[in-house]
């Protein structure tokens, strides 16, 4: 299974998180870590979400974009991890 660092930059709304997290749960990603923080201007929060799917990290990243109140996504980084690793973590 297929690990990816993702940084999404978006409006701060209490509902764009909710929004981000349906996402990644319809495209069929799992969440292994997450952290939000307000950006400096207070208008914008940046999220930095490790998720895990054997589907292409592309999808996810397409429809987190076309979310309404996010400005930005990246992708980080891709590590491969067995299914017996993450069950240990």
């Amino acid at each position: 299974m297929m690990q990816h660092q993702l940084a999404v930059q978006a409006r701060f709304r209490p509902e764009t998180l909710e929004r981000v997290l349906r996402v990644v749960r319809h495209r069929g990603f799992e969440i292994c870590s997450m952290n939000m923080a307000t950006a400096s201007n207070a208008e914008n929060i940046n999220i930095e979400l490790t998720v895990a799917s054997l589907r292409p990290v592309e999808l996810l990243f397409s429809q987190l974009s076309k979310l309404v109140d996010v400005a930005y996504v990246e992708i980080q980084q891709e590590t491969h991890h067995s299914l017996s690793q993450q069950i240990r973590a």
